[in-house]
């Protein structure tokens, strides 16, 4: 059940997150469907300069953000949002996600989790890191967009939010379309048409290129079980890997055989 009403993000790049004004996530946040609050710990430095990087221990290239002001930055949200350093695991509502490439690849599942919460603290590093003191103490979950390292963790931040926001009742405008996305159910999304019905484009010996008869069909039936058909084709073909991960119904074990066949079929065609 998604219970996510607040989203505090750790950056030293706060204007980065401008780019969430826009579209379903700055509808949300103007609307109020979820509260975003950017802190920058340069706002917690100790030092006239407002130094947040320091020399790693044991030397190599690289800074490493400061422990002091990236602590006192997730001590202060927590006491915004009525949780002492002293709660216990189980009185927790808050938690930390640090974004690393060494953390684990983000799935729609973990998402799910993620907006279970009432309120997120998210971590944007940069430079080498963060001390792992830090990570060990404060942090509850790391999390990766993909293994590719960014210059900082903003834009991996932005991600999750994004695909958080998705996720709030209201937030789309219409409640089914986060249920049809890839990923939600397991398998990858269907294809989708528009208008016009009849595209002209040269497609091999074809120069016109119709809507699937099924869509225009009014029959709700069908088109449920061909774009269910669809899905589960396409998971098969680009990652076969989740359907390993995913039990399949009687139906959908039809449906996807029926989907190989016309595929072997389709080739023989083409030969």
């Amino acid at each position: 059940m998604h219970t996510l009403k607040r989203i505090d993000v750790i950056s030293l790049f706060p204007e980065m997150f401008s780019a969430l004004e826009y579209g379903i996530t700055g509808r949300a946040i103007r609307n109020e469907l979820i509260e975003l609050v950017i802190t920058n710990p340069r706002a917690f430095t100790q030092d006239k300069h407002k130094t947040v990087d320091d020399r790693p221990y044991g030397g190599g290239p690289g800074m490493l953000m400061k422990v002091q002001p990236l602590r006192d930055a997730i001590l202060s949200i927590k006491q915004t949002l009525g949780e002492h350093e002293a709660a216990s695991v189980s009185k927790k509502k808050t938690k930390v996600v640090y974004l690393s490439p060494q953390g684990q690849p983000l799935t729609q599942n973990i998402v799910k989790d993620l907006s279970e919460s009432k309120q997120l603290i998210l971590i944007a590093g940069r430079y080498e890191g963060i001390d792992e003191r830090l990570i060990e103490h404060y942090v509850d979950y790391e999390c990766s967009i993909g293994d590719y390292v960014l210059s900082g963790g903003e834009l991996p931040a932005m991600v999750l939010i994004d695909s958080l926001i998705r996720l709030i009742p209201d937030a789309l405008g219409h409640n089914e379309s986060a249920l049809e996305d890839s990923f939600y159910s397991g398998l990858l999304d269907h294809p989708h048409y528009t208008r016009p019905e009849v595209l002209a484009i040269k497609d091999g010996d074809r120069e016109n290129v119709a809507v699937p008869d099924v869509l225009l069909s009014g029959n709700h039936k069908k088109i449920a079980q061909w774009r269910l058909k669809q899905s589960l084709g396409r998971t098969w073909q680009r990652r076969p890997d989740l359907l390993t991960e995913r039990q399949l119904s009687k139906e959908e074990q039809e449906l996807l055989q029926d989907f190989i066949q016309e595929q072997k079929e389709s080739n023989k065609r083409e030969l």
